[in-house]
């Protein structure tokens, strides 16, 4: 099959922005671990804070480069999304290699640029959120038994005509393979790119989906191609209603949850105090379940929220199936948990600080 391939045209766009905005000053970096940086780089591109960004940039480009280039194609499938198919573009087109940087200007220029871009960008988490429902959904638990035993030509039929999205994104990462699985499964990227271009998937974000998906390994890219043929992407934007934000140390608390080392010990820690949502846990849960739930119900309500969020019906089912039917928790119970951890948060940003041996403030 002939493909068209028309990242290049991205890559002019991207020298295009580059001319267009100037070279970016090069800004401090922020003192962070590079796991601590690469959490803020996510969290402050989902909120918009563009000069947070920066700085969490310059650490890594710094400190891991690699890290960073990976983490800016992931950040742009996860956050950016469907919203702003031509960000994808541009990210995917500047993850070509340093050679293809450095004739823009060098890794600061071209960095600076995507992130700038991503941070205005509107925001839409639904690949990550179907992701979710493929990992942990109760309701396709039956299929993903049934789905592992098929071979690929049945595979495919499911793809192709099951009417549940679910189960055709199941399909697709079954063709794929996933080394996430349980059992690891080898599969064929290139079938599941040519399942894609016979379901409709246009060639542009096709092109996109596979650089991403080539430079990252990760399965959001061609779960945002499949979730391109969705209609209804509404043109207004919305914002996700904030939490209490405190500064610790030089960090924004909410860069500090579950994919950080500091994080997950703040949780810990909160365990041991009388917060509502540390009460609820000792009553509700097992000792070796807590800290993880906690970690989950805490992305659900600080470090997984956007400003700029561009939505449509399906996306905002995925969203509600993944907050409240991916939690290992009957919904009722979902919702008492996201409630009280909101609640906590100026509890765990005062732990936050004990841990990182500052001080903080709102």
């Amino acid at each position: 099959m002939i493909r068209v391939f028309p990242l290049d045209r991205f890559s002019d766009k991207l020298e295009r922005e580059i001319l267009t905005m100037g070279v970016y000053p090069r800004l401090t970096p922020i003192p962070a671990t590079p796991w601590q940086a690469m959490s803020l780089l996510q969290k402050a591109i989902r909120r918009g804070k563009t000069e947070l960004a920066l700085r969490a940039s310059a650490n890594l480009l710094a400190t891991s480069p690699d890290r960073f280039w990976r983490r800016a194609g992931i950040i742009a499938f996860e956050d950016v999304g469907v919203a702003d198919l031509p960000t994808l573009g541009m990210v995917a087109a500047a993850l070509r290699g340093k050679r293809f940087r450095q004739s823009l200007g060098g890794e600061w220029t071209v960095a600076a640029a995507i992130v700038v871009r991503m941070a205005a960008a509107p925001k839409n988490r639904a690949a990550d959120d179907l992701l979710c429902l493929l990992d942990s959904w109760p309701g396709l638990a039956e299929n993903r038994l049934r789905l592992a035993r098929l071979p690929v030509s049945r595979l495919r039929l499911v793809a192709l005509t099951a009417e549940q999205l679910p189960l055709r994104a199941l399909a697709l990462r079954m063709i794929i393979g996933d080394r996430d699985l349980a059992p690891a499964r080898l599969g064929s990227a290139d079938l599941g790119f040519d399942l894609l271009d016979e379901v409709g998937v246009a060639p542009t974000t096709l092109a996109i989906a596979e650089e991403g998906y080539r430079r990252t390994g990760q399965l959001l890219a061609p779960l945002v191609a499949l979730l391109s043929l969705e209609n209804g992407l509404r043109e207004q934007t919305e914002d996700d209603p904030l939490p209490e934000e405190s500064a610790i140390a030089d960090l924004p608390g909410w860069a500090l949850d579950m994919f950080t080392r500091e994080g997950r010990a703040a949780l810990a820690k909160l365990l041991q105090t009388d917060a509502g949502i540390s009460a609820w846990a000792r009553q509700s849960l097992p000792v070796a379940g807590r800290v993880e739930v906690l970690a989950q119900a805490l992305f659900r309500v600080e470090s997984g929220l956007c400003l700029n969020r561009r939505d449509g019906a399906r996306g905002k089912e995925l969203r509600r199936i993944m907050e409240r039917e991916c939690f290992g928790l009957p919904p009722g119970q979902a919702d008492n948990a996201l409630t009280l951890m909101r609640a906590a948060i100026p509890d765990l940003n005062a732990i936050r600080a004990q841990v990182m041996g500052g001080k903080h403030h709102a």
